[in-house]
């Protein structure tokens, strides 16, 4: 009788050795497969970026990116915590990809401690926390030679642009001189001697940060050529510029140069040589690049925009009055899929062009720069005339024809404007590669008095008020990088909106909205009535109310915890599906599947033994 029981344990002592073997492998394995990720998203928001790959495999010396987090401190903020799994994962995944060449390292700066000395030396933002201490959360990115960038804060919004910034930091501290940006403009932008101070001018503030962040090469009149370590062309009010200054423009852009142009229909600040000429428009002039770069400008017309129109004092003493010609932009008029603009808040234009996309342009056009729906045109001529009030402006203004660009991105193949110079050394008929331009309308939003406040002491720094510093700088960051961070577009993060409790929401609020308007209404009535009563109707304290008033008083403040209770159980009644639905979700999610799953790996199993122990039988 002892003889089968060693074939019928067999059985279960293989599926025994095979979970155990099956433990032990998970226990093995899962260090090895750290890091490994399957990303099923549908915008592939978890894997990296080409750009990014290609620029961390071309790094000629290590990189060392320090992420300073306060992980105790975020406890009580998931959102943040979450974030800052996403940053360290990412890390990671940057780190894996770049053979040995990026080092990323993750410190908790503790209160007092020589990190937390360290993070505020570096340039991190220290943000106080309400209980005492400071919350940090940032990256410090350093090479070999000692270089050190910082990127202060991490913002949890503006994850889009985590891959973006990370790999812009990466970049900056690879080897490598400054770009250069070689600027034409038609402004007076570069220091100067300044007759009316009788002292040299710094010269706009732009100019300075020009200045400081970049090889700044000023092109001369007439040039004719461009040279090839210019990594990015700047043109500021081009205008009255020679045929082989404009052809020059041409074979740059067709060779791979990046072009970044400042075009405007009225630059206000175009110096005038016969102050007698008066105050004509003074268009920039670009010949015939624009077309051949798929853009349609008429530098008759100006954007006119009253939903963004800033309010000027024409008279002292007088009113202010919205001028539709003077624009303040908030982020709602600016592109939020693009690294150059979607971190700006407020811009102030003026005299601002329409730009629009030609038609059978081979380029691709995005704007970056809108005016609102109720955006229009208004001829260039009338500004600068006695009936250039804001009144009158307004008056004449027509909105139609919906938002107007006033800034773009331009990308991908064109021909030359000049085919006429094919016999030329070195023609170039097409381009090389991909035109990458950006053209903004508007050349007043450079000048000082636009976005920046006088330094309050000689020698000390511009307030500014406003980001059109932030704009010029990002647009000639964005562009004299190298090509892969062109492409490098922000990657925005998909939402997955529950549609279902969506839905059951609203429901649930029209269902009650009636019911609810009532009893608030009610419940702002008894309110009333109390306060009536118990002020006695005439001044009297509520200690000299009579019998029936008391018992009034009473009845009130019954009937307004009635309605109370009423309102609070209205809103339970609103959510019971939404909560319903939640607990069946629980349901399906913790136990329903994990219990199929389980369910069907035991049948599995059963059926195995039985097929064994018929086999054996």
């Amino acid at each position: 009788m002892s003889g089968p029981t060693p074939r019928l344990h067999a059985p279960l002592l293989r599926l025994l050795a095979l979970a155990a073997g099956l433990l032990v492998l998970l226990g093995l394995g899962l260090p090895l497969l750290r890091g490994v990720q399957l990303d099923l998203t549908e915008a592939r928001e978890h894997t990296l970026a080409p750009a990014t790959i290609a620029l961390l495999q071309g790094l000629d010396e290590p990189v060392t990116l320090r992420l300073y987090y306060s992980a105790r401190a975020a406890r009580d903020f998931p959102q943040v915590q979450a974030y800052a799994q996403r940053v360290q994962e990412l890390l990671r995944a940057m780190a894996a990809r770049s053979d040995g060449r990026l080092l990323v390292e993750v410190v908790d700066p503790e209160p007092f401690s020589e990190e937390e000395d360290r993070a505020q030396a570096s340039g991190l933002t220290a943000v106080p926390l309400p209980g005492g201490g400071n919350f940090f959360f940032g990256i410090v990115g350093r090479n070999r030679l000692d270089g050190e960038l910082p990127i202060p804060f991490l913002e949890p919004g503006r994850e889009a642009f985590l891959e973006y910034n990370l790999t812009r930091l990466i970049a900056a501290l690879g080897p490598g001189e400054r770009p250069v940006v070689a600027l034409w403009s038609g402004l007076p932008m570069a220091p100067a001697f300044d007759p009316a101070a009788g002292a040299p001018s710094p010269g706009w503030v732009v100019d300075q940060q020009l200045r400081e962040l970049f090889d700044l090469r000023r092109l001369e009149p007439g040039f004719s050529a461009i040279e090839p370590d210019v990594d990015l062309l700047l043109l500021v009010h081009p205008r009255e510029l020679a045929e082989d200054s404009l052809y020059a423009i041409d074979q740059f852009a067709l060779r791979g140069g990046r072009v970044l142009a400042f075009i405007d229909p009225d630059a206000e600040h175009q110096v005038v040589d016969d102050p007698f000429a008066g105050t004509a428009p003074q268009p920039s002039d670009l010949g015939p690049l624009l077309a051949a770069w798929g853009v349609d400008w008429d530098p008759d017309r100006v954007a006119a925009d009253p939903a963004h129109a800033l309010p000027v004092q024409t008279r002292e003493g007088g009113p202010q009055e919205p001028l539709v010609t003077l624009l303040g932009l908030g982020s709602e008029a600016m592109s939020q899929h693009d690294v150059v603009t979607a971190q700006l808040e407020k811009l102030h234009l003026s005299s601002a062009g329409v730009l629009r996309p030609r038609e059978g342009a081979g380029t691709r056009f995005e704007p970056l720069l809108q005016t609102s729906a109720q955006g229009g045109e208004l001829p260039v001529g009338v500004l600068g005339t006695a009936g250039a009030t804001p009144a009158l402006l307004l008056r004449a203004f027509r909105a139609e024809g919906g938002p107007r660009v006033l800034g773009a991105r331009l990308s991908g193949p064109v021909r030359t404007a000049f085919p006429e110079r094919a016999g030329s050394p070195g023609h170039l008929a097409e381009s090389q590669r991909d035109l990458a331009a950006i053209v903004f309308a508007d050349t007043d939003l450079l000048a000082d008095a636009f976005w920046t406040e006088p330094a309050l002491l000689p020698g000390g720094f511009a307030q500014p008020f406003a980001n059109n510093g932030d704009l010029l700088y990002n647009a000639v960051e964005n562009l004299s990088g190298k090509a892969d961070l062109i492409a490098l577009r922000t990657r925005m993060v998909a939402t997955r909106p529950f549609h279902r409790v969506e839905a059951l929401r609203r429901q649930a609020e029209q269902a009650g909205l009636a019911r609810q308007q009532a009893l608030e209404q009610r419940l702002s009535e008894l309110e009333g009535e109390l306060a009536d009563l118990q002020r006695g109707g005439e001044g009297a304290a509520p200690a000299t109310l009579g019998a029936e008033q008391q018992e009034r008083l009473r009845g009130f403040l019954a009937e307004k915890a009635e309605v109370r209770r009423d309102l609070r159980e209205l809103q339970h009644q609103l959510n019971a599906d939404i909560d319903a639905l939640e607990a069946r979700l629980k349901l399906l999610t913790i136990v329903v599947l994990p219990g199929l799953l389980a369910l069907g790996f035991a049948l599995g199993g059963l059926w195995r033994l039985r097929r064994r122990r018929h086999a054996t039988a």
